[in-house]
């Protein structure tokens, strides 16, 4: 994953740098600071490839970004852009209409056509998550989709919502990427978007059962992620969040060749062996960091953890302490 800042950039020369990055890392674009001066604009933009979506987090203070007919004029990727709000409220206009995005909630572009997107002026900071993609890998009649620019798709309900806990949890997590993560990650965008859009335009005969089911289990994954400290995710908690059976639950997971009881536990290692690693938590004591993710008996966690990594809780966190220490 790549990062750019205006950090390092003298303040009154952060604007003009950020404008011409913008340009460089989506499309040619018009960017605005008013009404703040531009020598307190401070933006960083994460951004990393996944496949054939392109995904941008950015955390600025407030500008608007305009995509002006001359641009388009000048250039055109013939792209999608979908906006996930995830701090603070963005504003995004396009074809005569207005969406309003608060955390979680999520809203559709298209590059051929001019568009506006503005953080909320009165917020000191915020933060959004942009998914770039071409426009054929998206199965919908392109006169439907164009109901859809600048429609806000509600984060808090139905299928929006579980599409939201997923590129939540995709904005929170893609420093941790690593390349062989990509192509798993570019399909499963893809379907959990497609959902999302088939329910927003009531067309779900548009998505194929393959795509549907994929979308669930993506869904199903950033729930779990987002639960993994609560004790009592179980299997059944999480069909019952779903509206499915816990027998087709255990069948999603089979075809996958996992378990959801292995699946939980695994991501539950992976949080208590960063915790275990990072030296700013080495006062914490062990028991306390796998309470945290969901360990409830200290014994179980000790057990499973030389399981997966050969080595006890203890013996791993000396290890990594010396290694810190050199």
């Amino acid at each position: 994953m790549e990062a750019v800042s205006t950090d390092q950039v003298p303040a009154g020369e952060r604007f003009a740098f950020w404008h011409e990055m913008c340009s460089k890392m989506w499309l040619p674009l018009d960017t605005r600071c008013a009404p703040h001066p531009e020598s307190a604009f401070r933006a960083q933009a994460s951004f990393s490839g996944i496949d054939l979506v392109q995904a941008t987090l950015l955390t600025a203070t407030p500008h608007s970004i305009h995509r002006t007919p001359k641009l388009v004029r000048e250039a055109d990727p013939e792209e999608f852009l979908v906006t996930c709000a995830v701090r603070g409220r963005v504003f995004g206009e396009q074809d005569d209409r207005r969406a309003v995005l608060h955390a979680g909630d999520l809203t559709l572009r298209d590059s051929s056509r001019p568009y506006l997107t503005r953080l909320a002026p009165r917020e000191p900071t915020g933060q959004v998550l942009v998914l770039r993609f071409p426009r054929p890998l998206l199965p919908f009649p392109a006169r439907d989709l164009g109901r859809l620019s600048a429609v806000t798709i509600p984060g808090a309900q139905g299928i929006g919502a579980l599409c939201s806990a997923f590129l939540l949890q995709l904005a929170r997590h893609m420093h941790e990427f690593s390349p062989a993560d990509t192509g798993r990650l570019s399909a499963l965008t893809l379907d959990v978007l497609i959902a999302a859009l088939a329910d927003a335009l009531d067309t779900q005969a548009a998505v194929s059962p393959h795509t549907r089911q994929r979308a669930l289990m993506a869904q199903i994954r950033a729930f779990i992620l987002d639960n993994l400290c609560d004790p009592q995710l179980t299997p059944d908690a999480i069909a019952a969040a779903h509206h499915i059976s816990l027998r087709y639950l255990h069948k999603l997971f089979q075809q996958e060749g996992q378990t959801v009881a292995g699946f939980i536990r695994e991501r539950r290692l992976e949080q208590c062996r960063r915790d275990l690693a990072n030296p700013r938590l080495a006062a914490r004591p062990i028991h306390a960091i796998a309470a945290r993710w969901g360990f409830t008996s200290p014994a179980h966690f000790s057990q499973a953890f030389r399981a997966a990594y050969g080595l006890s809780p203890r013996q791993y966190r000396q290890e990594c302490t010396t290694v810190h220490a050199d």
